[in-house]
């Protein structure tokens, strides 16, 4: 079979994102309250203060181009960029709610920026880039478009086994279907897992001063069956795989699927771990 184009992928993409996009607006105060830790990191990573301009990459729902639009006040600025446009209408919700109105969200692709070279003061970008189907593009548009010595903090997700939050419905669909090994130069959620290879790249971009660290937690359910609708609902490639089995086999693997998230119980909750690969770096001035 023969591989898909770019532009194949990203449209595939833009698809897949926008069909999920009530989930995740279904889920935000959840995901906002669980993942805030991690939205946290990035903008300290990215050096955000007050009156910068930053650019949040694949912002979905608002994940942290909100939080940034907080750290930079009424004299900064944010724009925050995703494929969906149906995810960007959630974000846009979320920051008139919030009475924002130092941010805003556009459709985009990141390997092509529709940005003035040296325009912005930070980069931040959360479990997008390992979806692109070109990286080190995407890594030369990012320090293209920074400002010089300014920094960019991205969060990619690290190996399967660190990370049964997303594993277990993996392995469980694969006891009922053949799925082929992934390929580890496609796009995909553990496309950027292995230890340099995110840093490679941005050094390749130009990238000075870059540190990788891997970045534990968990994510926790007040009961199992909230996690597997959680699943259904907002991980777009996940449901791609659930809709290759049979009716019978999905009500089987569910109940597989809570049973396994079970064992992770911790007192009154389900503490689902992660590992996520955070990578800071600095364009030199």
């Amino acid at each position: 079979m023969a591989s898909l184009s770019p532009e194949q992928v990203i449209e595939g993409q833009r698809q897949d994102w926008n069909r999920v996009a009530g989930g995740w607006e279904k889920w935000d105060r959840f995901f906002d309250e669980q993942m805030a830790f991690l939205n946290h990191r990035l903008v300290g990573d990215a050096r955000l203060r007050a009156g910068l301009r930053v650019l949040d990459l694949g912002s979905g729902t608002g994940y942290p181009a909100i939080l940034a639009a907080q750290v930079v006040g009424a004299n900064g600025s944010v724009v925050g960029i995703d494929l969906a446009q149906q995810m960007l209408d959630a974000a846009g919700r979320k920051a008139s709610a919030l009475k924002l109105s130092n941010v805003t969200f556009r459709t985009g692709d990141v390997t092509t920026l529709p940005f003035e070279s040296a325009s912005f003061d930070a980069v931040t970008t959360r479990f997008c880039l390992m979806f692109l189907p070109d990286i080190p593009k995407a890594a030369a548009e990012i320090a293209r478009i920074l400002k010089p010595d300014t920094w960019m903090a991205a969060a990619v997700w690290s190996t399967p086994e660190k990370n049964p939050y997303l594993k277990i419905p993996i392995d469980i669909i694969k006891q009922f279907i053949e799925l082929p090994p992934p390929d580890p130069a496609a796009p995909g959620i553990f496309r950027l897992a292995k230890p340099g290879e995110l840093v490679a790249m941005l050094q390749q971009a130009g990238f000075i001063d870059i540190s990788e660290h891997e970045f534990l937690g968990d994510v926790r359910f007040a009961e199992a069956g909230d996690y597997f609708s959680s699943l259904m609902d907002i991980a777009a490639p996940i449901q791609n795989l659930w809709a290759q089995l049979s009716p019978a086999q999905q009500t089987d693997a569910k109940q597989r699927i809570i049973h396994t998230a079970e064992q992770y119980r911790n007192g009154s909750a389900i503490a689902l771990p992660i590992a996520v690969r955070m990578v800071t770096a600095h364009k030199p001035g």
